[in-house]
């Protein structure tokens, strides 16, 4: 089996992308009724679906995907946390119509209806929401909901515990990703996604929160930004603050997907980090949809990377599916309730 742990629903119905546009315009001018999302057909959520990712995933040998709304799309730095609230129920209600039409192949992830400023406290609801009603099996968590402005405190800090400890009791991981740039200083699949896995990481280092929470897991997507190619600097860094080892400090909590699009940079990661720290994914359809002229495979195709690798089997079948269901256990109990 073949677990992509890193989708994305970038190919939503036109209607529902029309009505976030709608709902943003008249946040801004904020004239007559607030609009209501129109009615979106399983017709058209099957073929958004059918001709997009459930085609290429099974063209590229893959089985199921952990699947979670736009990253793009969370904009937690537009409107207001009210706004927030409201569009962050529709993408999740929209991903758990996926998981309904499609449950072989879409497990669902959700959004958090974070929001600059508001305490992350106020997103438990709705992860509560989505893991106990909706069946889903982790969420996403944006560190910036500021869009780039890093305003808020680092993911160590204590006002984050109250987020976590309802993690650990749903015993779900959360994987880190920021949303859209709103600085033009950082493009947001190029630099903003990738400074923001670096970040995470760095504060994990620094901090001590895993002391707190030993079975709290975080999934740094992108390949983990900077961190395998770098990893020298970020063990030193560990010594130099005086910081256990990053095997036992950080790395018992913390998994690595593999959205690297070149086999050089899967073949750097993979003799850097634990083969227990990485997961399959491949972000599809998300960043980087092209072709690569190189290889005339898209570069998203990451299975193709992983397949060319010199190591076991029984090590590709943790990357594979072992790790995702490790680190998901709720995937891991509707797999094995399936006899899968």
């Amino acid at each position: 089996m073949i677990i992509d742990c890193h989708g994305h629903y970038t190919t939503e119905p036109l209607a529902f992308t029309d009505f976030r546009k709608r709902q943003l315009a008249w946040f801004e001018n904020p004239v007559g009724d607030q609009p209501v999302p129109g009615t979106i057909s399983d017709d058209a959520i099957r073929e958004s679906i059918e001709n997009n990712q459930l085609r290429a995933l099974k063209e590229r040998g893959a089985d199921m995907t952990i699947f979670s709304p736009r990253a793009s799309g969370m904009a937690h730095h537009l409107g207001d946390e009210s706004i927030s609230k409201s569009w962050t129920r529709l993408c999740n209600d929209m991903i758990y119509r996926v998981t309904r039409l499609f449950p072989d192949n879409f497990f669902g992830v959700c959004q958090l209806p974070q929001s600059p400023g508001a305490p992350i406290a106020n997103s438990i609801d709705e992860l509560q929401r989505c893991v106990v009603e909706l069946g889903f099996v982790g969420c996403n968590l944006n560190p910036d909901p500021s869009g780039g402005h890093w305003t808020g405190l680092p993911l160590t800090d204590r006002s984050w515990y109250p987020f976590y400890e309802k993690m650990v009791e749903l015993d779900v991981p959360a994987m880190i990703h920021v949303s859209g740039s709103c600085n033009p200083n950082f493009h947001a699949t190029g630099a903003h996604y990738i400074a923001a896995d670096t970040t995470a990481f760095m504060q994990f280092i620094q901090g001590d929160l895993f002391r707190d929470f030993p079975t709290l897991r975080f999934i740094i997507p992108h390949g983990g930004g900077a961190v395998p190619y770098h990893w020298g600097r970020y063990r030193g860094l560990a010594d130099m603050l005086d910081k256990p080892l990053l095997d036992t400090h950080v790395m018992n909590n913390v998994f690595f997907d593999t959205c690297v699009y070149h086999q050089a940079g899967i073949d750097c990661m993979f003799r850097v980090i634990s083969v227990d720290n990485i997961l399959f994914a491949s972000e599809m359809f998300g960043a980087v949809k092209g072709i690569d002229p190189e290889t005339g495979h898209h570069f998203d195709d990451t299975k193709r990377y992983i397949d060319a690798l010199d190591i076991s089997d029984a090590d590709k079948a943790k990357v594979f599916e072992g790790n995702a269901r490790r680190v998901y256990p709720r995937l891991d109990q509707l797999l094995s309730l399936r006899g899968q």
